[in-house]
This record gives structure tokens, C-alpha cells and sequence, in this order.
């Protein structure tokens, strides 16, 4: 067998087995080759076939096929509890190939959530959290979700807000049969004072409970961190350098923890960067990225690096194909890596998280002014001024001294110090 025709004998495998699975019984014949097609387009077919062999993913084929789920989001839905893995899967390659509107995942998920952490709580926790969930965060957060901005980091703040928010109500209620509208001030000091900081989130609430006129009596001040963790300049250079050129990571991780600590870029970010925010010249081969306002320069070794990173991007042999507008395809058809992914890969190599990206922005801060490493890294004035002050820089005392409104001369980016310096 040529090894032409050895390539093509899983994908030919793969139609005749789809058409068996969709056609048959089919209760509407446009419907179910449209999704043969969109499942047969898979660069790697194997993956597919294995995917399918799934008990729960040949019930959710033929559900669709016979009509019993309608092929929308709401019927995808419906599989939630049975097949929930395999309905979002599918949910993303049908999205992806235009046969579902765009519905952003986290949003979808947020919603099951809520649903979930509300059903066994007593009546007179449920209430005050269903709305603060669903009228603050849920409508808000609904309104933010485009195909172009993805809604994973609100839906991780809501989350820790809403749950913390829950186990005030229940231990208030649990302990002195108080309501969200009838709880007191010392009730709410007293459980701020006996457990971690992460009961600060319960805040927002308050503030929501006091708009709505549930509870107007409580007052929670903003919460300041004690520390800022920071790391050693020759700890933050060691593994700059090992990401750069060392084997601890496979190249798309080393390259995200590169965009971490060189450009002191969150991981949220890093996993939500398109292609189209690199830009290779092709007469002198240097590369730049854009993070903020303007683009800025990719040095070497790390322009080499992301070179071939673009050059080998993973999961693209999916259904997805190889037009994924994503630096870092997901697993799934049409969305980037999680961030918590990016996350958990860096932090086994011993990375401390924050403190690499404090070190980042400290070493930009000593030697640029605010306002145009803001705009150059993305940031706010106000975040880049505060960590200014917190290092204890000079440039904050010269907040009024702005003298250029973009760092548009041009920034070299040094990988030894990993600091951007202005051009003479």
C-alpha cells in the first residue's frame, strides 16, 4: 500500500463510519451529513474515530441524528449532566465551522455553575445568591462576551465572590439565623477577622445588597495586600535563561513563561494572544509584538524562539484545521489554551508566578517612565504607577512630568536584564 493510500484509510474509515452512526434513521438528512462533514474534516481523523467509540458520544451523535436533540446550545445542554465533556467538544467544533452561534464556553459553564451551587443551599441563602449571581455578575458578564474576548477571567472573579458570598450567608444563618438583610456589622467583622483574606470577596455583595436596598448597614473597606512578592534579580535572570534555551518545558510553555517574565504579561493574557499580534519584517527578518498601544521589539534569542513556536503551534491537527486565530490553540476547536493550563505547567518548574511578573515590571520601571511602559506592556497608568511607588522608584514622583505620550521612538528590550530602555 502506497503511503498515500495508507494516510487516507483512517479518513476513509472515518466517513463510512460517520454515515453509518448519522445517516441511518436520520430524521433530517441535511442536518446530519452537515455534521459528517464537519467531524470528517478533522486533520487527524484517528483522533476522531477515537473520540467516538465513547458510549455517551454515540448516544449524543444519534440523539441528534433522530431529532431528539435539536442541534442548538440549549439541546447541547440537555447532555450536560450524561455527556457534558463530549457535548462541549462538539459544541466547539460546531461553533468553530459556523453550524452554532458563537457562545463563549466560560460564560456556558458560569451559567451550569451558578445552577449547581445554588441547588442545595436552605431558601434563605439561595435567594440573596441567586440574585446577586445572576443580576450582578451574570448579566454583566454576559454583556462583556464577544468571538473576540473571551470572559474567563470575570467568570474566575465571580466565582470566588459568589462562593465566598455563600459561605458567609450559610454561616450566619447556620450559626445566628440571620438573613443577608438582617446580619449585622459585627457579624460581618467578626467572620473577616477569623478566617483568610480571600473573605474580603464578600464585599461586592455588600455593595450589590446596598444598591438594592437589602441591606444598607454593612460597610467593608478595601482590602490592601501586606506583601508584594517579588524575586531576586539573579533568580528572575536564571530562569529567564532557562526558558530561553534550557529543555525543562516544550516550547509552547517555554515560550508563554518568556512573555511572563521578559514583558511582564499575565497569564490571562499570554493565553488569549492572537497570531496577528506578532508582525515578522520581511526584508530584515526582526520580529515585533503588541501588547499595549504600539507594537515593541522581540529580541534575540527569544525572536528566534517565538519564531518557531509560529512555525509549530500545537493542537492544530484537530477539527479546528490550521487557521486557529490563537499564539496557543486549545485542545478544542476554535478556543486558546486555558490559562490555568499555562499556569500549573510553569509553576512545576518551581516558577513563583507573581513574583516573576513584579520582577519583570520592576526591572521596565527603573529605567522608563510609567506612563510608556504602560503602553507599551498593556497596563493602566494607575497599575503602573502603583508599582512604581511600590519599588520604590523615583518615577513616581514625577507623575506630572510626562514628557513623550507614547514610547514611539522605538524600545530595546534586553534579554540579560529583561528591561525595555529607550532608544538615544
Amino acid at each position: 500500500m502506497s503511503s498515500t493510500a495508507a494516510a487516507s484509510a483512517p479518513r476513509c474509515a472515518l466517513r463510512d463510519d460517520l454515515t453509518a452512526l448519522q445517516l441511518t434513521n436520520a430524521a433530517d438528512r441535511i442536518t446530519a451529513n452537515r455534521l459528517v462533514d464537519v467531524l470528517y474534516q478533522a486533520d487527524r481523523p484517528e483522533s476522531i474515530i477515537t473520540w467516538k467509540r465513547s458510549a455517551k458520544v454515540q448516544t449524543l451523535l444519534t440523539s441528534i441524528s433522530s431529532g431528539q436533540t435539536p442541534l442548538t446550545h440549549d439541546g447541547l445542554d440537555g447532555h450536560r449532566e450524561t455527556a457534558g465533556r463530549a457535548a462541549d467538544h462538539l459544541r466547539a467544533l460546531l461553533v468553530h465551522h459556523g453550524l452554532l452561534p458563537h457562545q463563549d464556553p466560560y460564560l456556558n459553564r458560569f451559567e451550569a455553575w451558578i445552577d449547581n451551587k445554588l441547588r442545595p443551599l436552605a431558601a434563605e441563602v439561595a435567594k440573596p445568591v441567586e440574585h446577586f449571581a445572576k443580576w450582578h455578575h451574570l448579566r454583566r458578564i454576559r454583556a462583556m462576551a464577544t468571538p473576540d474576548k473571551s470572559v474567563q477571567s470575570p467568570v474566575h472573579a465571580a466565582k470566588q465572590e459568589i462562593t465566598e458570598t455563600i459561605k458567609f450567608l450559610d454561616w450566619v444563618w447556620q450559626t445566628h439565623h440571620r438573613t443577608a438583610g438582617t446580619c449585622t456589622q459585627q457579624d460581618v467583622d467578626t467572620w473577616l477577622t477569623s478566617g483568610p483574606t480571600t473573605r474580603k470577596a464578600i464585599r461586592t455583595f455588600f455593595i450589590f445588597a446596598k444598591k438594592a436596598g437589602t441591606n444598607m448597614g454593612i460597610e467593608i473597606g478595601h482590602y490592601a495586600a501586606k506583601g508584594r512578592p517579588a524575586i531576586p534579580q539573579e533568580q528572575h535572570l536564571a530562569w529567564l535563561k532557562e526558558l530561553l534555551t534550557g529543555t525543562s518545558e516544550s516550547l509552547p510553555y517555554r515560550v508563554a513563561g518568556t512573555l511572563l517574565r521578559l514583558y511582564a504579561q499575565p497569564l490571562v493574557r499570554v493565553a488569549e494572544l492572537r497570531t496577528d499580534a506578532i508582525s515578522i519584517n520581511d526584508i530584515t527578518g526582526t520580529i515585533t509584538i503588541s501588547l499595549g498601544t504600539h507594537p515593541v521589539p522581540v529580541p534575540q534569542p527569544f525572536a528566534e524562539l517565538l519564531n518557531q513556536h509560529l512555525r509549530n503551534r500545537p493542537n492544530l491537527r484537530t477539527a479546528s484545521g490550521t487557521e486557529s486565530p490563537w499564539l496557543f490553540p486549545g485542545t478544542r476547536a476554535g478556543q486558546h489554551l486555558h490559562p490555568n493550563t499555562i499556569m500549573l505547567r510553569l509553576r512545576r518548574l518551581g516558577i513563583e508566578l507573581l513574583g516573576a511578573r513584579n520582577a519583570a515590571l520592576d526591572q521596565h520601571l527603573s529605567v522608563t517612565p510609567p506612563p510608556l511602559v504602560a503602553d507599551a506592556l498593556g497596563y493602566s497608568y494607575q497599575v503602573a504607577f502603583l508599582h512604581a511607588d511600590a519599588a520604590g522608584d523615583a518615577w513616581s514622583r514625577y507623575v506630572d512630568q510626562r514628557t513623550e505620550p507614547r514610547m514611539n521612538r522605538g524600545t530595546r528590550f534586553s534579554t540579560e536584564a529583561g528591561i525595555g530602555r529607550e532608544e538615544p
